[in-house]
């Protein structure tokens, strides 16, 4: 009979914890619209018509001129991911079974941080001569 409490025991404590990094990614935003290195190597093309480049990307938030008075927009992404999992229920059974005091709560926390910067120049007739861009994550 104990044996038989301590396998129910075992599923639910190990069916209850999830890290907090399984966590994050059930919970990504994955869409299609993001903005992404990937994209911009895809989709932004020397030539290209700045209302082009805003179809695709959309505003920049930074539109500036050079030496020569051509435009230069500026794309500064920088998002936070913050991922927190805890499992009470799986835990708590487990020790109100075999008697054992105390809360029977774990968790994990996963946080990350992400920045894309895309500059995209354009010549006198508003079209893309030159674009670059920078990724990081940590």
């Amino acid at each position: 009979m104990k044996i038989k409490y301590f396998l129910l025991a075992s599923i639910l404590i190990l069916s209850g914890c999830a890290s907090a990094a399984r966590h994050s990614d059930l919970t990504q935003d994955n869409s299609t619209d993001k903005l992404t290195v990937g994209k911009v190597q895809r989709e932004i093309k020397v030539g290209m018509a700045a209302s082009q480049v805003i179809e695709i990307l959309g505003s920049p938030n930074i539109v500036t001129t050079d030496e020569e008075r051509r435009e230069v927009w500026v794309y500064d992404k920088i998002a936070t991911n913050v991922s927190y999992s805890t499992s009470e229920s799986g835990a708590g059974v487990g020790l109100i079974i075999f008697g054992v005091g105390g809360s029977g709560s774990s968790g994990a926390r996963s946080t990350s941080q992400k920045t894309l910067t895309i500059v995209i120049k354009f010549d006198t007739d508003k079209k893309v001569r030159d674009f670059a861009y920078h990724s990081s994550s940590f």
